[in-house]
């Protein structure tokens, strides 16, 4: 039986290998958490190599993805799909083992880690989905939902504010199964890090509600295993280990300094650390009794057949939680009946015909659908009273009852967000949280991640443009739409009314393959006339709204607040005796997937009087309108004044709609 030092240093090896074979990447976090990483795998971590996605397998985040040769190697060692050919294509093209570990590409990967802080986010929220889902699932005797979450993590992570945001809501919520490393090497790119880190971190999460273990040998493989150890046992705190560490370990020359940290060793410092780790075999050899060190195939199938039976008798005491643990969190189905409940609920909205802001419309959406939907979980970065994201059916989740279908988020928007795609990447939730659409600024590159990885989240954004009025243009959304639309895989709804809410949040339950945005308003909206057929035409994210007899003259583009400004100018103009066709395009995203018949019969490219009339930027509409169009929109910054106010002042008013379509026209 090979020595853990064999077992480590096969990782060391496997690591400065792949690097210095694509001249680029970064080997020192990898050499450096090498022994911390062969006890966790070997020892403690509850995985089936043979079936990644086992639904109680605990969960690996290597929240410093950039020492991404680490995930790869455990991942190879330890029996995945991932062979030694695709090593050697470390940072490749197409290769399964990119730059930065990616969710999708590489099996066994459970996040995709790079933008350094949101990994540990990304723990965060599945430790979170663990909680919820044993708090629901769970009875006496019959614990199917059972497992840890592991994060390992560097310096740069913790200076990253987004680590102070989901760390200290990971103490509130009393997250026990959560056990974080922090690789302790004091490197970062720009060298030691004294300069600019000198925060205590042991009292920082202790201050959050942290069981702090400090001070580990993070080469000691006794020490590290005793740590593990006690983290397991604190089952109502999560865990900080703190592992002191020398980056790039074995290398004798350059260890313990930022040279290893993100650049190959060169083949003379390799050759050193292979005498230095008494490694004699040749790039990428692996002798196979380190292969069979690692190997937990045998374990992983042991641990998932104990599982089974284990489900087995779940299944005879509780078969209709059984069903739905099998629905949810097995396949991520919807309910049989969802697609008739959903449908009646769109004929419903549009048939009461009521006039009331988008963002009241999707409070009742949410309703309709939490009701319909166990699995919907909501939340809000401390404006659930203005997003109004509450409903009457919404338990929030605590430390001591995780039960609930509900998180207050705090004001932590890029946190919230970040824990949602930890939480949409464990399974069994559909999740969405909210914030005003200005501050997904703050929230961005997790908006980003989600669309990246095509992980399924439902982003609620309220007081969509200048129209929310008096706060100013601090809290005015101008280029922010244009930003998510441009996103690929996201679908990005702004409805105009109830009907079109009801669709919007139909289409985003039902898009399993990314996010969604939906795009609120603050004022109240008028209710749209359609017939079934423009109804059912809503999902595909344009359509007619309103049109003329014939060919028409020119074509009016709008979405949320501004399709009943369009319908105004449209009945102005037809007065002026102009044929004029109303389209609304709440969601240009999906309008744009549309085969080329039904987006001529829309907007023919024979109609080249377009006018585009949106409260944000007006240079997104360019694809639509064309060179001999014209848009109605914002290329400023908003003022602070009674919403009504800015639109006429801005020129969102049927006056300028009118006046700007007659000047096409002449």
């Amino acid at each position: 039986m090979p020595s853990r030092k064999d077992l480590a240093n096969a990782i060391r090896a496997l690591s400065m290998d792949a690097v210095q074979k694509a001249k680029s990447g970064h080997p020192g976090a990898p050499m450096g958490m090498a022994d911390i990483a062969q006890v966790l795998w070997c020892d403690f971590l509850k995985h089936n190599p043979s079936n990644p996605s086992w639904t109680d397998r605990d969960r690996f985040v290597l929240s410093n993805g950039h020492g991404s040769m680490l995930i790869y190697s455990l991942l190879h060692l330890s029996g995945y799909d991932l062979p030694i050919d695709e090593l050697k294509q470390f940072r490749q093209l197409h290769s399964k083992t990119p730059g930065h570990p990616e969710y999708g590409y590489t099996v066994g990967v459970e996040t995709t880690t790079g933008p350094l802080g949101q990994g540990i986010a990304n723990a965060v929220g599945m430790a979170i989905a663990e909680k919820t889902l044993a708090a629901q699932f769970n009875r006496e005797g019959h614990e199917v939902v059972d497992h840890n979450t592991y994060a390992f993590m560097g310096d740069g992570c913790l200076m990253e504010g987004i680590s102070h945001e989901a760390c200290s809501l990971a103490g509130t919520l009393g997250l026990g199964k959560l056990i974080a490393f922090w690789d302790d090497n004091g490197i970062s790119i720009d060298g030691h890090v004294e300069g600019w880190f000198t925060d205590n971190t042991p009292a920082r999460f202790e201050s959050y509600g942290w069981h702090v273990i400090p001070a580990v040998d993070g080469h000691d493989p006794e020490a590290i295993k005793a740590a593990i150890e006690a983290a397991k046992a604190e089952t109502g705190k999560p865990t900080l280990i703190c592992t002191k560490t020398i980056i790039g370990f074995g290398s004798p020359n350059k260890s313990g300094s930022h040279d290893c940290h993100g650049a190959p060793l060169g083949d003379e410092e390799i050759a050193a650390a292979r005498e230095f780790l008494s490694w004699p075999h040749a790039p990428f050899e692996i002798p196979a009794e380190v292969y069979a060190g690692w190997d937990c195939k045998e374990a992983g199938a042991s641990a998932e057949s104990a599982w089974d039976k284990k489900f087995a008798a779940y299944q005879a005491a509780h078969p209709e939680l059984a069903a739905e643990y099998e629905r949810r969190v097995v396949k991520g189905d919807l309910p049989a009946d969802f697609e008739e409940k959903a449908t009646a609920w769109i004929k419903e909205c549009q048939d009461k015909g009521e006039n009331i802001a988008s963002r009241k419309a999707s409070q009742n959406s949410i309703g309709v659908f939490g009701a319909i939907l166990p699995e919907l979980l909501g939340g809000s970065a401390d404006l659930a009273g203005s997003n109004l994201t509450l409903w009457s059916g919404s338990k929030g989740i605590t430390k001591e009852d995780a039960s609930g279908n509900y998180l207050f988020y705090g004001v932590r928007e890029f946190g919230m967000s970040a824990l949602m795609n930890g939480i949409s990447l464990h399974g069994g939730f559909i999740n969405y949280g909210a914030t005003f659409l200005m501050f997904m600024e703050y929230a961005r590159n997790a908006v980003r991640m989600s669309a990246l990885m095509g992980a399924q989240n439902i982003f609620v954004y309220t007081h969509d443009s200048i129209g929310q009025g008096e706060d100013g243009p601090t809290h005015q959304p101008i280029e922010q739409l244009a930003t998510l639309r441009l996103t690929p895989k996201l679908h990005t709804w702004r409805p105009c009314d109830a009907a079109e809410t009801a669709v919007s949040w139909k289409s985003a339950i039902q898009y399993k393959d990314g996010p969604s945005a939906l795009i609120f308003s603050r004022q109240g909206l008028p209710a749209m006339a359609r017939t079934e057929e423009q109804l059912a035409n809503v999902a595909k994210g344009g359509y007619i709204l309103s049109d003329c007899e014939g060919t028409p003259e020119a074509i009016l583009i709008a979405t949320g607040s501004e399709v009943g400004l369009a319908m105004k100018s449209a009945e102005a103009l037809a007065a002026k005796g102009k044929k004029v066709r109303v389209v609304s395009m709440p969601c240009t995203n999906i309008f744009d997937q549309q085969d080329a018949e039904y987006k001529q019969s829309v907007l023919p490219v024979e109609v080249t009087a377009r006018v585009a009339i949106e409260a944000a930027h007006v240079d997104y509409w360019a694809k639509y309108v064309g060179l001999e169009g014209a848009v109605v929109g914002m290329s400023s910054f908003g003022e602070s004044a009674p919403g009504n106010v800015l639109l006429e002042h801005f020129g969102f008013t049927a006056e300028n709609v009118v006046n700007t379509t007659l000047e096409l026209l002449d």
